[in-house]
Order: C-alpha cells, then sequence, then structure tokens
C-alpha cells in the first residue's frame, strides 16, 4: 500500500492555521501565504518556522516522485504505559493532530533526477520521539537503501527518545545505529538535515552517523536540551549554544543552509557520488602529451622561494572554483572545530567526481589573519583525514593542494596533539584504497606539507618548493642568522627542479611567465590539465598494484632501494 506524492498544499503546517500568523521568534505578525511563498522563513528575522513531514517532501524531493513505503503495524505500547492517560489514547491524539501514524515518514523519491529513499521525522508526532515504531522505520529504511543500491537522506526533528517505551526505546539508538553501519560499509550515501529541533537519542544515534550532515540554519541540535543542561550544571550557556552555526563553528556539521539552499545541496551532493559521477561533465582536456617540462637549473633557489610566497599567487580556493567543474566544501573534524586554514570536500574535473583537500592561505591580511597564514592545528589534519575515510568508503580518488609554511606550532595545537595528527594523517594516505594525487601548488612546509604530500604521484608547480625548515630557520640554526637564508636556500636545493630530478617530485606542473600570480586562469588550466592526466593514470591501477607501487616509491626517495637480507648465523 502507498500514498499519492504530498502536493504543494501540504506546505502549510497545519489545515486549520489561515490568515495571519506570529513569528515564535521575533513576534512579527506574518501573513500566511506570503509565509508559504517564502518556505515558511520569517522575511523579518529569518527564522525558519517547523514543517511537517509532507512539507518537507514537497521542499526536498523532485515534484510528484514520491512513493510512501508502507510498514505493517508494530505493538503499540511494549510497557501498558499510564500517566495521566493511557499511552495508546496519546499515540491516536497524535496521530489526529498530525495526520500521520508515527513520527516519520519512509519513501522513494527523487532528488535532483536521482532515485533516493528518504526517512523525513515528524515533529508533531509526540515531539518526533524515538520509540520502538520510529527505529522500526528509520532502520528499514536504511535497509531499504542497502536492498536497491539507493543513497538515503533523512531529516530530523526530535526531542529525543519515547520515555512511554522506556528500554525499549533507549535501545532503538543502537538498532538505527547498526543500522547506518551497514549503509556506511556497502560504500552509500547518506546524508542527514538536522531541523529545528534535533535532541537526546536521535542526535545521539543516526542524525550524527550520516556520511554527509546539514544542519538547517538557526535549528537546535544537541544531546541534552538547554534546560536541562542549565538544572543539572547551573551553567551560564552561550547565546547561540547549540544552533547549527554554534555546531559549523565546532566541527561537527559539514554545512549550514538556508532553507531554500537545501535541495540544490542535496542534488549536488548525490550527482557527485552516483555511480555515473558528475553529470553532464566530460573530460575535455585532449592533447597534452604528458611530457614533464625542463624548468630551467639556474633557476635561482631563493628566488623560487620568493615567487611561491607571493601573496597574489592562487590559492587552493582560487584553484578549486577555476581548475575544477564543481566544488561542495565540507566542514569540521565532527569532534572539536573547523580549521580556516585547511579546506575540503567533494569535487569534479573532467568527469570525474574526486575528495580534494588542500591548505589555504587567503589573499588579504584580513583574510590570512582568519586562516591562520594557511598553518593548520589538529583539528585541521583530523578534518582531512576525515575526508580521506570518505574517499575510501565511496572509492573516491583524492588530490591534495599543499601550500603552506608549516603546522601551526603554538601551544594550543600542542594541547590538542598536533604531533600526533600528523602522524596519524601520514599513515592512513599512506596505506588508503583509493589513488592519490598530491600537487605542491606554493610552499611546502616541514611535516605540516608532507602531511598532504604522501601520495601516488607527487605534483610540483615550476615555482613551488618543498623543505624540512624555511630558509630562514634553518639559517639561523645552522648560520646563526637569519640574513643567510638565500644561501641556506641554495644549500638545501629547493624548488621543482631538485624535487623532479631527485625522484620526489613525479612531475613539474609549468606556469605563466613570471609565476602563476601573472595569469591566475592559465595556472588554473594547466594544473587542471595535469591533474586530470594524472587520474587518468593512476586511477587504472587496482588496489593491491596502489598500494605496492607506493610503499615502493617512498622506499626509493632518498636512493635506499636495498632489499633487506637475512642475517647469517
Amino acid at each position: 500500500m502507498t500514498r499519492s506524492a504530498p502536493t504543494a498544499a501540504a506546505s502549510v503546517a497545519a489545515p486549520e492555521q489561515v490568515g495571519w500568523v506570529s513569528c515564535p521568534d521575533c513576534g512579527w505578525l506574518l501573513y500566511r501565504k506570503r509565509l508559504d511563498r517564502n518556505l515558511h522563513v520569517c522575511p523579518e528575522c529569518d527564522h525558519h518556522l517547523r514543517l511537517s513531514a509532507r512539507a518537507r517532501i514537497v521542499l526536498l524531493t523532485d515534484p510528484g516522485s514520491f512513493t510512501e513505503t508502507a510498514f505493517p503495524p508494530g505493538t503499540p505500547d511494549p510497557l501498558s504505559f499510564t500517566d495521566l492517560r493511557d499511552y495508546p489514547d496519546r499515540l491516536a491524539d497524535a496521530a489526529r493532530r498530525s495526520g500521520e501514524s508515527e513520527a516519520v515518514v519512509v519513501g522513494v523519491a527523487r532528488i535532483g533526477g536521482v532515485e533516493t529513499v528518504v526517512a523525513v521525522m515528524d515533529f508533531a508526532f509526540l515531539g518526533g520521539s524515538m520509540g520502538v515504531e520510529v527505529g522500526r522505520r528509520v532502520s528499514g529504511a536504511a535497509e531499504l537503501a542497502l536492498q536497491r543500491g539507493l543513497p538515503l537522506v533523512t531529516v530530523c526533528a526530535s526531542g529525543g527518545a519515547r520515555m512511554q517505551e522506556g528500554v525499549f526505546s533507549l535501545f532503538q539508538m543502537a538498532r538505527v545505529s547498526e543500522a547506518f553501519g551497514r549503509l556506511r560499509e556497502s560504500g552509500l550515501l547518506s546524508v542527514c538535515v538536522l531541523t529545528d529541533p534535533t535532541y537526546g537519542g536521535v542526535s545521539a544515534s543516526f542524525a550524527t552517523l550520516a556520511s554527509v550532515l546539514v544542519g538547517e540554519r538557526g535549528a537546535h541540535v544537541g544531546f541534552a536540551g538547554p534546560r536541562v543542561v542549565q538544572e543539572t550544571i547551573r551553567a551560564e550557556l552561550p547565546a547561540d549554544f547549540q544552533t547549527a552555526e554554534f555546531l559549523l563553528a565546532h566541527g561537527l556539521v559539514d554545512r549550514v543552509e538556508n532553507r531554500a539552499d537545501l535541495r540544490p545541496l542535496l542534488a549536488r551532493l548525490l550527482g557527485l557520488h552516483g555511480p555515473g559521477g558528475p553529470p553532464g561533465e566530460a573530460a575535455d582536456d585532449a592533447g597534452d602529451d604528458g611530457s614533464p617540462i625542463d624548468v630551467a637549473v639556474d633557476d635561482d633557489p631563493w628566488d623560487v622561494v620568493q615567487r611561491a610566497r607571493v601573496v597574489e599567487r592562487p590559492t587552493t580556493l582560487d584553484y578549486l572554483h577555476t581548475a575544477f567543474d564543481d566544488f561542495v566544501e565540507l566542514h569540521g573534524d565532527r569532534a572539536f572545530a573547523d580549521d580556516p586554514a585547511v579546506v575540503g570536500g567533494i569535487a569534479s574535473i573532467g568527469g570525474r567526481t574526486v575528495v580534494v583537500i588542500g591548505q589555504e592561505k587567503g589573499h588579504t591580511v584580513r583574510q590570512r589573519v582568519a586562516r591562520n597564514f594557511g598553518m593548520p592545528h589538529p583539528e585541521g589534519y583530523r578534518k582531512a583525514q576525515r575526508l580521506l575515510d570518505h574517499a575510501e568508503v565511496f572509492g573516491l580518488p583524492v588530490v591534495t593542494l599543499v601550500d603552506t609554511p608549516g603546522a601551526h606550532p603554538g601551544p594550543e595545537a600542542e594541547e590538542r596533539g598536533q604531533s600526533h595528527a600528523i602522524a596519524e594523517i601520514i599513515m592512513r594516505s599512506s596505506r588508503l584504497r583509493v589513488p592519490v594525487v598530491s600537487v605542491v601548488t606554493g610552499e611546502g612546509g616541514s611535516g605540516g606539507a608532507l602531511a598532504l604530500c604522501t601520495s601516488d604521484r607527487l605534483l610540483v608547480l615550476q615555482n613551488a618548493y618543498l623543505s624540512v625548515i624555511s630558509p630562514e630557520g634553518c639559517a639561523a640554526i645552522l648560520w646563526r642568522t637569519a640574513v643567510a637564508a638565500p644561501t641556506a636556500a641554495r644549500a638545501m636545493r629547493l624548488g621543482a627542479a631538485h624535487l623532479r630530478a631527485s625522484g620526489i617530485a613525479t612531475s613539474v606542473v609549468p606556469e605563466p611567465p613570471g609565476g602563476a600570480h601573472t595569469d591566475p586562469a592559465a595556472a588554473a588550466r594547466l594544473l587542471r590539465r595535469a591533474l586530470v592526466r594524472e587520474l587518468d593514470d593512476v586511477c587504472r591501477l587496482d588496489v593491491a598494484t596502489l598500494l605496492d607501487t607506493r610503499s615502493r616509491r617512498l622506499e626509493r626517495i632518498g636512493g635506499d632501494d636495498r632489499t633487506l637480507q637475512p642475517v647469517e648465523g
């Protein structure tokens, strides 16, 4: 049994509410029809009013494409719970008020033309609380996605676990988490849209286990509600506590979007993760013969250092918007913060979907300060490692863009485990089961750069360099004065020529005359051509060959290609 697709009229939260509505945030009186046209977003204060499950389906899916999945009736009252009135009476009243049989609606629809399983919660049904039936339907949605090989999009709105079902409700957290674990192991995309409010057992299970987490602007999301927090620990809470914006700043969600932007974002994510690759794109970079350029051996290493540091030189974000066809940035390490010195996400280039990670400096003084001059903290490297994991789950090649004077050396970075974060990402990328192509686009300072350089192919732009330490640091230690930095740069043989000749770089990417900053568009075209060529080549390798070749390449650096022999006697 199925129900027909909801119509646009379902965008009205409750049929009896007509005429004028008061915004629950600013109190402004709003005309109902204007509010409907504005997707139930207050035009005065931008407050996103709550929507029913059916209205969400209309908002997010292609018109007329939704077919509801029917679930046979389950046990309505596992505890025979009674408080001020019997629990079955509460369920019947919730069904009458919301028009739904439970707090979640499941079905199959198209989003941007991509067939998708959707599970949408309705806060009007007992506060969207998760009981046995909600757990059964959400895990059933994941099972349906597995059976049909489809992505899963969930929309959460919940006050937490359902008290009237006691410990049975509690264990639905484990039930749905296990279902999402199987979904992740299968390499199928899951996206969760967190709406207002999402708390308790839902937030501590499937709501935060999706591959990509998107918060609707202004939504409140957390484990314990602010009133519980205040009554428990008597703490004064920040003004933006548990808002979607608070979560983004603390690295806990990938993005925060206005309501009108949710469907276009979902369509892009589904398209980029689809089996056919990015729609409407094809490799258009034929004509490159693949031969590396010859970099003049008499280029002065200090001149290379100076050109690599030019403020106008294209940054990672510049290349992401010029050398690539599409880019959806994903934020945060899901644990502490979103480090602006590292940017990354899902991109497409030449008809291929890739995960891209890079260090970002910015150009203006304000941008450079905000980006910490491209020096990542541990949470930046942990964000990068999370994106490496995403790439491996979905079988996507990785492109890294390296441009940093080094990892941040401050006390807060040490407190949060800077060395461990760098070591972990180097080890992870060395054993990653998908191809990795790295490009040094500017400065490549120390282990902070190496963290994104452990790869199958290492490209270096003509005026870029890798170094164990900055020329100034080397000069201060060995020559006892930073004035000797040019001498140190020459002694360390910094630049693309040495990297290519020593076998560390697999190829050199040419730049426009005078450097990439003189013609950023031309520099982007040259980088794109090199990346498409390298990706086409390395993506032909099977996993075993990929790992073996990567290991042997690392062993050969420095001329050590000896094989260990057993010791006699």
